[in-house]
């Protein structure tokens, strides 16, 4: 069974994700600001996170930062419409995945599925291709660890899927519909932004000048793809 923390000011969207999520026999833990999110994170072990952002004390972006100081807990962020800079912001800082309030039960229960099934496979070992190296870039997919130029490189669970399979099939370009239907496992939502961020913050990560990258390339007006250094 996963634990998911459930975290928003408004308890009867939070009681109404409870319901919903505990009849896919998820083990449900609520938080009602920042504060009681990175106190229940401290006591409990926690698979996912389904936060709002716009909450009291500490809200959902100032929040995120703390997590991503030491942990890499998938986070799917709440919003309204017209918190876009916020969605933003927020894939910027680290968070996995946003639904858009309101929100179809159905919806947000497939991208909980989708985020648990993609993040299950950090616990995956692949004996055969456990290594995947392009120049001075290796993935040990046994570990999940990350090394560029001798420095391990610390990446989210959405980045380091979204790493792996472009370095997996280093020196072919993938759309951004390809990389997000590959990644999430489903039909392209709002792909652009989401791609282009986590794209942009795996360069800030890997690159040594994310301006003038040696791994991670663009092909203007067909995708992204890891450059074959072998």
């Amino acid at each position: 069974m996963y634990n998911i923390l459930v975290v928003d000011d408004d308890k009867e969207i939070v009681k109404a994700i409870e319901i919903y999520l505990g009849k896919e026999n998820y083990k449900i833990f609520k938080a009602y600001d920042g504060e009681q999110a990175l106190q229940q994170i401290k006591d409990n072990d926690i698979h996912l996170i389904i936060m709002d952002i716009m909450m009291p004390n500490k809200d959902g972006i100032e929040t995120l930062e703390e997590i991503r100081k030491d942990k890499s807990i998938p986070v799917i962020l709440l919003s309204a419409k017209s918190e876009d800079i916020d969605k933003i912001n927020g894939l910027n800082i680290g968070a996995d995945d946003y639904v858009t309030k309101p929100f179809n039960p159905i919806e947000l229960i497939a991208r909980v599925n989708a985020l648990i099934r993609r993040c299950t496979k950090f616990g995956t070992i692949e004996n055969k291709e456990s290594i995947i190296k392009t120049g001075d870039l290796t993935i040990d997919d046994e570990l999940k660890k990350v090394v560029v130029d001798g420095r391990e490189v610390k990446l989210t669970p959405t980045e380091y899927n979204i790493l792996k399979f472009l370095t997996k099939n280093k020196g072919k370009v993938y759309s951004i519909d390809e990389i997000y239907t590959n990644i999430w496992e489903e039909e392209s939502f709002a792909a652009e932004n989401i791609i282009a961020v986590h794209i942009r913050h795996i360069r800030e990560k890997i690159e040594i000048n994310p301006k003038e990258p040696k791994y991670l390339k663009v092909i203007w007006g067909v995708g992204y793809k890891i450059e074959d250094l072998n």
